[in-house]
């Protein structure tokens, strides 16, 4: 099932997106999440997907993101692998959805994306037990950590580097019907493959991640946790497109333009 958050003649709504046709629910998906197999309740609108914006898909209340969650990132980098999960936090003011545009900020000297598998919470956890962890779980999506290195080096924390508006698209859609397990990743710079690997390379899995962060914060319905990139980074510059593309789920393109 498609989880999509739309824009339709001055409203904001969401739906279930099947053959290019959604179904409006009355509400948001997650008033009424209970866990796995969930349902809900339509209104009696529906639309063809050309009628329609495509939103962010939902609106966290904090992304919590994961550093040097695969091996050939932590490599690349020349950084040693965390004993623990490595967890930092953007702010729900960086968040865009797909086909929006990522804005590189006037003094940024390098930008990188960085292609995520996203976790879409689906009711209030706190303290899960890992093997619990799948009740909490509305589905899945595509992230871009968007990432100012230098601002990243000078700082020593991340969250200047990584907090600016723009830097967290997420999207197109939550994909509620696929194991996170093993999935193909990839990223795209202007149709040429930059990221490719495999949700099964992650060195904290899904469950894993759930239960040490709600140990640490309460997460909301709606929050986000990005998974972690692999290596294969790279800038972004004004006129770019960049796509997350992951297997059974989908792609989140954006359009890189300069502050203006």
């Amino acid at each position: 099932m498609r989880i999509v958050r739309f824009g339709i003649r001055g409203r904001v709504k969401y739906g279930i997106l099947e053959d290019n046709i959604i179904r409006s629910l009355r509400s948001n998906p997650f008033t009424r999440f209970k866990g796995p197999g969930s349902s809900f309740e339509f209104d009696e609108d529906s639309y063809g997907l050309g009628e329609v914006r495509l939103l962010a898909p939902c609106l966290p209340s904090k992304v919590i993101c994961l550093g040097l969650n695969y091996r050939s990132h932590a490599e690349e980098t020349k950084l040693p692998i965390p004993n623990i999960p490595l967890i930092f936090l953007k702010p729900s003011t960086a968040v865009v959805g797909s086909g929006d545009e990522i804005i590189l900020p006037r003094f940024s000297r390098r930008v990188d994306y960085e292609g995520e598998l996203g976790v879409v919470i689906g009711k209030e956890a706190k303290d899960v037990p890992e093997d619990k962890a799948k009740d909490y779980i509305l589905g899945y999506t595509c992230v871009n950590d968007v990432s100012e290195r230098y601002a990243q080096k000078e700082d020593g924390q991340w969250t200047r580097a990584k907090g600016f508006d723009t830097f967290a698209p997420i999207g197109p859609w939550i994909e509620t019907d696929v194991a996170p397990d093993d999935l193909k990743l990839a990223t795209y710079l202007n149709g040429e493959l930059r990221q490719s690997a495999s949700t099964s390379a992650l060195i904290f899995g899904v469950d894993d991640l759930l239960s040490f962060i709600s140990g640490v914060m309460t997460l909301l319905p709606g929050d986000i946790i990005a998974t972690g990139t692999p290596s294969g980074i790279g800038q972004m510059n004004p006129g770019d497109i960049v796509e997350v593309r992951i297997d059974k789920i989908g792609t989140l393109r954006n359009f890189v333009v300069g502050q203006k």
